[in-house]
């Protein structure tokens, strides 16, 4: 086996994600041999949105690869990778990748790696991959093939342009005849306020259901707020871990839970600007903020850990009053 894939999953509108779009873009500074390979319902069609100078293309499409059900995602992954010939292989850090792909390793006797920051072609192909929560980040390479490797954004730097016309190489995969999808279910009940491919995140530290400078909460004026500036801007929602352990205590965000939790027990979200309301910049809070470009915070204490060089900009100011004046800004756009 020789050559690079690669593989990229489609989404159910069709489209490619945001990440296996950055993946695409920069595929042919990489490797501009690199064969490309999806899989999805529309598959076929969803190639026009690969680099133009793309070489080849490969598909497995249809609708048993509509709803991403992992046995049938992981034959068409191997089929693909088989008729590529590939030793090594490139694909987005995606929830679809993440489970199919192991099963395609195992069958093909390869290896794989997921979490990939970067990829180093220096005396032998290298990974880079953080441990220790992002505390720690090693080099590594392996021997066995075909490689496979689940890149997170940002882990290869280049643009090409799109537009691909030219011919895709249908590739036979069988479905499995004992998994049938009845529908779709989402992760969460209600508006989803998690969105990895935002510009902008929004964290809700716990001052938001303090009393506040009349001696009263204002939690229901909080969420309208929130939930104003989140629609206006598109932006993901995040908390501190002080917010969601509230859960007990009558005064919380309703819309908020662990999974909206940002830091050293939470997550570490990639967008590029973050703003941090009503949270004090505390150590393990900011870990999780370590991989957004710009910060700012709004907090009335102008000691607080934002103001010690964990924020680009820090707004010494009621969160309330900025965000009734953004969302009326916005409101007025």
């Amino acid at each position: 086996m020789a050559g690079t894939l690669i593989l990229i999953p489609v989404e159910a509108d069709g489209a490619l994600s945001k990440a296996s779009s950055e993946l695409a873009a920069a595929a042919p500074s990489f490797d501009p041999e690199a064969t490309f390979g999806l899989f999805g319902q529309g598959a076929a069609q969803a190639a026009k949105a690969l680099p133009k100078s793309a070489k080849r293309v490969l598909v497995v499409d249809g609708e048993a690869w509509a709803h991403g059900a992992a046995c049938n995602d992981a034959k068409a992954c191997e089929a693909l990778i088989r008729a590529a010939g590939a030793d090594l292989v490139l694909a987005p850090q995606h929830s679809r990748t993440a489970r199919c792909l192991p099963l395609a390793a195992v069958r093909l006797g390869g290896r794989i790696d997921t979490r990939v920051a970067g990829v180093v072609q220096e005396d032998g192909l290298k990974i880079r991959r953080w441990y220790y929560r992002q505390r720690m980040q090693a080099t590594l390479s392996r021997a066995e093939r075909p490689w496979i490797l689940l890149l997170e954004t940002g882990a290869l730097s280049g643009q090409s342009e799109t537009g691909y016309d030219g011919p895709t190489e249908a590739v036979a995969a069988e479905a499995s005849s004992r998994t049938r999808a009845i529908g779709t279910e989402p992760a969460v009940a209600g508006e989803q306020t998690i969105k990895p491919d935002a510009d902008l995140l929004f964290v809700a530290g716990a001052g938001w259901t303090k009393k506040q400078s009349d001696g009263s909460t204002h939690v229901p004026e909080a969420e309208e707020l929130i939930r104003g500036f989140l629609r206006a801007t598109g932006a993901s929602l995040g908390s501190s871990k002080s917010l969601v352990d509230q859960k007990g205590e009558g005064a919380v965000i309703s819309f908020l839970s662990h999974m909206n939790q940002v830091g050293q027990t939470g997550s570490s979200p990639r967008h590029p600007k973050g703003l941090a309301t009503c949270c004090h910049g505390e150590e393990p809070h900011v870990v999780g903020w370590r991989f957004i470009n710009e910060r700012r915070a709004v907090n009335l204490d102008p000691n607080c850990g934002w103001a010690h060089g964990k924020a680009d900009v820090l707004y010494v100011a009621d969160a309330f009053a900025v965000l009734r004046k953004l969302n009326e800004i916005l409101g007025a756009r």
